[in-house]
């Protein structure tokens, strides 16, 4: 059943200003089920608006990907924080929320372009990673690292009446 906004005032209905906070947020929260059993988890991720996706890496093992693998539905949100608004009982923020599933990227060359992608994103000085000699170099630490991508299906935010962007 589909829901609808309660407060039509607070939607983001511009498909691009919800794609400028997944480029421009550092981190998401996604949230999985295995067995009726939910998990919450915070990646640091990069947003791919020609692809239409986030990229996150991670340990090889553990109860995310446990929890990916046995279902790759997830749930996730980004947002950006402007902080409590004094004197009016209310939080200012932008919220983006998704639905989508997850793949595990497997090819070397892939997991190389994506975690580019993800450096680009992140450091201040790309250049000094990208060009180390160590990290994206090395195809044995490549082909240990799980890199996954987020294929998005539904996008939708609301964000408070006040914060404009």
């Amino acid at each position: 059943m589909p829901y609808h906004l309660r407060r039509m005032d607070k939607g983001i209905n511009d498909q691009e200003k919800l794609k400028k906070v997944l480029k421009e947020t550092r981190f998401v929260t996604l949230a999985m089920c295995n067995d009726n059993e939910p998990y919450l988890v915070s990646l640091s991720h990069s947003y791919d608006e020609d692809a239409n996706c986030l990229y996150f890496h991670c340990a090889s093992e553990g109860k995310k990907l446990d929890f990916m693998k046995a279902n790759p539905h997830v749930w996730g949100q980004a947002l950006i924080d402007h902080g409590y608004h004094e004197g009016q009982c209310s939080h200012l923020y932008i919220s983006v929320m998704f639905k989508g599933f997850v793949e595990q990227v497997e090819d070397v060359a892939e997991k190389r372009r994506i975690l580019r992608h993800m450096v680009i994103h992140h450091e201040k000085n790309p250049q000094s990673t990208l060009q180390s000699p160590t990290g994206l170099a090395n195809d044995d630490a490549l082909r240990k690292t799980f890199v996954g991508r987020i294929i998005i299906e539904e996008l939708t935010g609301k964000k408070s009446a006040e914060v404009d962007f």
